[in-house]
C-alpha cells in the first residue's frame, strides 16, 4: 500500500495564489518584437499603424502557471512512502540477516529495517527468530522480542563472506517442524551458492509471507586481483550491478595510510568487470601496502599487498656478447623472456664487469643472475658477498665458462667438478636424462611434474654430506639440477645447465618460466638496501586483521596462526580472517576474495512467490528532485519560447558563420617554423669516424720501445700484404693503452706478452675481459715457441701470461683442430708458424668436445675471443721502411715467412668474417654426390 506524504504541508497554502498568478500573467504581455529596417522600408510602412499584443498568449501562461505549482509542490517535501509493517500471523518472525562484508556501508539501515519488523512482530505478539549468515555459532530459536532486540544490537558486520547454508539449516533445527509466517531477508544481494540459490533454501522452510529486503545493489564493488607489471600496476575490480555506468577512483596507500597515486576505475554500462591502472616507476610502486576503491568502504573493496606483490629489481649478465642474429642462441634470451612479465630487467651499461657489477650494485637490485660467467674481476667478489649478506639472491647458470672456473669459486653454492658431464654422446652410456618430480618442500613445491624436460649436458657437484639439503631440483639419476646456499641473509642458487636450449630442453618449457619466477620472488623487493628479510615460517601469527569497513585494526581476537603452504593457497575464513599475518619485520596478506571472484546477483528458481523491498531509508522515496527538475524543464522552455517571440533566431546563421571563422582562425594560425639544428658535436669526434671508417689493426703497447717498434713494424708488414693479396685495406696500425683507448674499433688486437713490462693493473685487464666478451680477439703472443699452455715447459713470459689470464674469464680452450675455420679462412693452413714454429695456436674449445668449427655458443658469430700462440707473429710479420724483414726467421726459412703471412691473412679475415666458411666441411661430401 503507497500513501503519499509531505514533509511541509503548511508550504501547499501557496496553491490558493496561483489564480492571482494567472491574472498577473495575462496582463503582461510580451515585449514587442524589434527589427531593424532599411531606410526606404521604413517610409514605405510611415503610415502603417504599430501593434502590440494586449495579453499575453493562453498556453503560454498556462507553462508559466504549472512552473509556479511545481516549486510550491516541491517546497512541500512529498514523499511516497510502502508500508512494510503488516505480518502474516500464521507463524514467527523469522529474519535471517546477511552480516557479511558487503553488508558494511548500510548495517545501520540494515539493522533499523530488523528493528521496525521486530516491533511490528512484538504488536502482534509473535514470536521472533533472528539468524545472522556470517556468524560462525548462533541460537536461532524463536524467542520475544526483546531478545531479538539485543542480538540485533550485538550484531556487528564480519569482514567475511556469508554462508547461508549453514545459516538456513541453524534456522530449520530451532523452528524444529514450525513453519514461519513472515521470513524476511535482509540480503546484501550477492549470490554464494550457484548450486542452491540462497532463496530457493529459504523457500524450502515453507513460509507464508517470503520477503527480500536489499539495499542499492549499486554501491558493492570488490577489487580482485592485482598485477604488478613493467610499467604499471593493474587492478581487476567487479561490482554486483553492472546496469548504470560507474566512474570511481582506485587508491594506492603506503604502510602508514598515505595516498600515494590514484588511477581512474570505469565501469561502461553493462560492465561488471573492469580494470584500473597505476601508472608509476616500480620503486614508487613498491612502496604500496593497500588498494582500495574509494567512495567503497568494505573488505572487499580493499586488496592487502606484501612483499610478494612488490616487484623485484634483477640485472642480468651474460659471460659473452651473443649475436642478435641468431637471439635464440644467446645466454640471457629465454630468461628475459621469462621474468620480463614479473620483474625490472637491468643490464650493464659496459661489457667491462669491473665496473658494470658495481654500477648493478648501485641500483640495489633484488636478484642478480649470471648466465655461464666463469671467473670475476678480483675486485667484484667483496662487494658482491656484502650484496648478498644484505638481502640479495644470485643464481647462476651453467656453461663452458663456469665449467672452466676454479673449483674454490664462493659464488657457487656447491663445490663442482671440473669439466662437463655429457648424456647420450659416443662415449656416453646413458641417455639424456629427464627431471625428477620437485620435492614437496622449498621454492618448487606444488609445480607439477616436469614431463618431458631432458637434460643432455650440465656440471656436476662434487658429493658432500649436505649435498641434498641443497639441492632444490635434481634428475631422475639424482644428480643435483638446481642446488642453493645461504649466505648472510641472502642466497646463492645454481641451475647446473646452461642459460639456453644447448644443454637442456628447460628453458624453452612452461617450467622454466615459473621456477625462474618464484626464486626472484624468495629476494629481497628493496634490494641490498633493505634490512635482511625475516626467515619464512610454516606458520604465521595475525599481525593485522581487516575489519568490514576496510580498515586494519591490532584486535586480532580469536584469529588463529594462518599455515602456509606452496601447494594450497591459504583461505580467509572465522579461525583466519583477512589481513596481515607475521610481524612488523615480514608478513603475507590474506585478501577476503580470490584472485577469480565474480560478484553474482542472488538467484531463485523456486514456484513461490516473493516480496522485493528496499532497507529503511530507501523505501521513503522523495518527489522533490523531480519536481524541481520538472520546473527546471518548464524554466528552460519558458525562455527559449521568449527569444524566439522576440526574433533572436533570425540572426543565428549570421552569428553562427561569424564564430566558425573564428574558429578557422584559431585552427589554421600558423606556427613559425623551427629551422634551428642542435650542434651535438663533441671534440674527438673526427678520431671516431676515421676509426669505424676504416679497419686498423692493434697491439697493446708495453712501455718497452723495442718491444712495442717490433709489434708497430710488423702489423705494418701484415697491412701491406693484406693490400696485396686480399680486397681488404686498412689503415696504419694503432698502438693501444690498454688502460685509457678505446678497444671496441678493432676487431683484432695484438698482445706481446713481455715478463719485464709493467704488469697490467687490473682495471686494464677488466677492460681487455669486457672487450673479448663483448666480441673483440685478443691474440696473446708469449714470443718464446711455448705459448704457455698444454706443457710442462714454462718460461717468464709464459708465466707473466698465467698471470694475467688469470683475472680474465676465459673459455675453455684448446689447439686449432685440422678443420677449424681458422685453416681454410682463406688460404689452406696445416699450422701457424710465426717467426717461430715450435707452439701451437690456441682457440676456444667447442663445447660439445668435437673437432670441427669454432664454438657457436662464442660471441662474435663464431669467433674465438682468445687467440694464444708462442711462435712470435709480429717478428716474423715485421718490415723496414725499404720493405725488408727485419728479423730472421728460426730456422732461416723465407717460405716459413710466407707461411707466417698467410697465417696472419687466415687470422684477419675470421676476425672479419666469421665462421661462414664453415660449411667447407661438407663440400668433399658434396661434390662426390655431384659426381654420382
Amino acid at each position: 500500500m503507497n500513501a503519499l506524504s509531505f514533509a511541509t504541508p503548511a508550504v501547499l497554502g501557496a496553491l490558493l495564489a496561483l489564480p492571482l498568478i494567472w491574472w498577473l500573467l495575462r496582463l503582461t504581455p510580451p515585449r514587442p518584437q524589434q527589427e531593424v529596417f532599411p531606410p526606404l522600408k521604413i517610409l514605405a510602412r510611415v503610415l502603417k499603424r504599430e501593434e502590440t499584443p494586449a495579453k499575453s498568449p493562453w498556453w503560454l501562461t498556462a507553462l508559466r502557471i504549472a512552473l509556479a505549482a511545481a516549486i510550491i509542490l516541491a517546497l512541500a517535501g512529498p514523499v511516497l512512502n510502502r508500508d512494510t509493517t503488516a505480518l502474516s500471523t500464521s507463524g514467527p518472525l523469522t529474519l535471517v540477516i546477511d552480516n557479511g562484508w558487503a553488508a558494511a556501508p548500510d548495517w545501520e539501515r540494515r539493522t533499523q529495517t530488523a528493528a521496525t519488523l521486530i516491533d511490528a512482530a512484538e504488536r502482534a505478539d509473535l514470536p521472533v527468530s533472528i539468524a545472522f549468515t556470517a556468524e560462525q555459532a548462533q541460537d536461532a530459536t524463536p524467542g520475544t522480542a526483546a531478545g531479538a532486540r539485543e542480538k540485533l544490537a550485538a550484531a556487528r558486520p564480519r569482514p567475511l563472506a556469508t554462508d547461508r547454508a549453514r545459516t538456513v539449516e541453524t534456522v530449520a533445527a530451532a523452528l524444529d517442524g514450525a513453519t514461519p509466517g513472515t521470513l524476511a531477508f535482509l540480503t546484501d544481494g550477492i549470490e554464494t551458492d550457484a548450486q542452491t540459490p540462497a532463496l530457493d533454501r529459504l523457500a524450502n522452510l515453507r513460509p507464508a509471507d517470503l520477503r527480500v529486503i536489499q539495499a542499492d545493489a549499486a554501491r558493492i564493488a570488490a577489487l580482485t586481483t592485482v598485477t604488478n607489471g613493467a610499467t604499471s600496476m593493474s587492478a581487476r575490480a567487479v561490482r554486483l550491478d553492472g546496469a548504470a555506468p560507474l566512474v570511481a577512483t582506485v587508491s594506492a596507500l603506503d604502510a602508514q595510510g598515505r595516498v600515494i597515486a590514484s588511477g581512474p576505475l570505469t565501469f561502461g554500462p553493462g560492465e561488471r568487470e573492469t580494470t584500473a591502472e597505476l601508472n608509476l616507476p616500480f620503486e614508487l610502486r613498491n612502496d604500496f601496502a593497500r588498494l582500495q576503491i574509494d567512495g567503497f568502504q568494505t573488505a572487499g573493496a580493499v586488496r592487502l599487498l606484501d612483499d610478494g606483490f612488490k616487484r623485484r629489481r634483477v640485472a642480468l649478465i651474460s659471460g659473452e656478447s651473443g649475436s642478435d642474429f641468431q637471439p635464440l642462441l644467446q645466454p640471457l634470451y629465454y630468461i628475459e623472456r621469462a621474468l620480463g612479465p614479473y620483474a625490472d630487467l637491468v643490464k650493464p651499461d659496459s661489457p667491462d664487469l669491473a665496473t658494470a657489477i658495481p654500477a648493478l650494485l648501485e641500483q640495489n637490485p633484488s636478484a642478480i643472475i649470471m648466465a655461464d660467467v666463469g671467473r670475476l674481476p678480483a675486485g667484484v667478489y667483496e662487494p658482491m658477498q656484502r650484496w648478498l649478506a644484505n638481502g640479495g639472491t644470485l643464481i647462476r647458470f651453467a656453461g663452458s665458462r663456469l665449467a672452466a672456473a676454479p673449483a674454490d669459486d664462493p659464488l657457487v653454492p656447491v663445490l663442482l667438478r671440473q669439466g662437463e658431464r655429457a648424456f647420450g654422446g659416443a662415449l656416453s652410456w646413458s641417455e639424456p636424462q629427464p627431471l625428477a618430480p620437485f620435492p614437496p618442500t622449498g621454492p618448487f613445491a606444488g609445480l607439477p611434474n616436469p614431463d618431458g624436460v631432458t637434460v643432455t649436458r650440465q656440471v656436476l657437484a662434487e658429493p658432500v654430506p649436505d649435498l641434498a639439503q641443497r639441492t632444490l631440483a635434481s634428475l631422475a639419476d639424482g644428480t643435483p639440477l638446481v642446488t642453493m646456499k645461504d649466505d648472510g641473509a641472502g642466497r646463492i642458487i645454481l641451475f647446473h645447465v646452461s642459460a639456453e636450449a644447448t644443454w637442456s630442453n628447460l628453458p624453452i618449457s612452461g617450467h622454466f618460466v615459473e621456477m625462474l619466477r618464484r626464486l626472484v620472488q624468495l629476494s629481497r623487493s628493496g634490494g641490498v638496501s633493505a634490512e635482511a628479510q625475516a626467515a619464512a615460517t610454516a606458520t604465521l601469527p595475525p599481525w593485522r586483521l581487516l575489519t568490514a569497513n576496510g580498515s586494519l585494526t591490532a584486535e586480532t581476537g580469536n584469529a588463529r596462526p594462518l599455515t602456509l603452504n606452496p601447494a594450497t593457497p591459504p583461505k580467509a575464513s572465522h579461525d583466519t580472517p583477512p589481513g596481515l599475518y607475521g610481524s612488523e619485520d615480514g608478513f603475507t596478506a590474506l585478501n577476503l576474495l580470490p584472485a577469480d571472484a565474480t560478484l553474482e546477483p542472488i538467484a531463485s528458481s523456486a514456484a513461490m512467490p516473493v516480496t522485493r523491498l528496499a532497507l529503511a531509508g530507501d523505501s521513503a522515496r522523495p518527489l522533490s528532485p523531480w519536481l524541481y527538475l520538472a520546473a527546471f524543464l518548464m524554466l528552460l522552455a519558458d525562455g527559449l519560447i521568449m527569444l524566439f517571440i522576440n526574433g533572436a533566431f533570425r540572426r543565428l546563421p549570421k552569428a553562427a558563420a561569424a564564430a566558425a571563422a573564428l574558429a578557422a582562425l584559431a585552427f589554421l594560425a600558423p606556427l613559425a617554423p623551427d629551422y634551428a639544428r642542435a650542434d651535438d658535436s663533441r671534440p674527438g669526434d673526427e678520431l671516431i669516424l676515421d676509426r669505424l671508417k676504416t679497419t686498423r689493426l692493434a697491439y697493446v703497447t708495453t712501455g718497452e720501445p723495442e718491444v712495442d717498434r717490433i709489434s708497430q713494424q710488423g702489423l705494418a708488414g701484415l697491412t701491406d700484404f693484406l693490400l696485396w693479396r686480399t680486397a681488404l685495406e686498412p689503415g696504419q696500425p694503432v698502438g693501444l693503452d690498454i688502460a685509457k683507448d678505446e678497444l671496441a674499433f678493432y676487431p683484432l688486437i695484438y698482445w706481446p706478452v713481455s715478463a719485464t713490462a709493467p704488469m697490467p693493473s687490473p682495471e686494464a685487464i677488466s677492460r681487455i675481459d669486457a672487450y673479448m666478451r663483448a666480441g673483440g680477439t685478443v691474440l696473446f703472443d708469449t714470443r718464446d715457441q711455448i705459448g704457455g699452455l698444454g706443457g710442462t715447459q714454462t718460461s717468464p713470459n709464459t708465466e707473466r701470461l698465467q698471470a694475467i689470464l688469470g683475472n680474465i674469464d676465459i673459455p675453455p680452450l684448446e689447439p686449432v683442430p685440422e678443420n677449424h675455420v681458422l685453416a681454410r679462412s682463406f688460404y689452406l693452413l696445416h699450422d701457424f708458424t710465426g717467426r717461430y714454429n715450435g707452439s701451437p695456436l690456441w682457440v676456444e674449445a667447442r663445447s660439445d668436445g668435437r673437432a670441427s668449427a669454432t664454438s657457436l655458443s662464442s660471441s662474435g658469430d663464431g669467433v674465438s675471443p682468445i687467440l694464444i700462440t708462442g711462435n712470435d707473429f709480429a717478428g716474423a710479420w715485421a718490415i723496414d721502411d725499404a720493405g725488408n724483414a727485419v728479423l730472421p726467421t728460426v730456422p732461416a726459412d723465407e717460405t716459413q715467412r710466407e707461411h707466417a703471412f698467410r697465417a696472419g691473412v687466415n687470422i684477419m679475415m675470421y676476425m672479419l668474417t666469421g665462421n661462414y666458411k664453415a660449411d667447407q666441411v661438407h663440400i668433399p661430401a658434396l661434390l662426390e654426390r655431384l659426381g654420382q
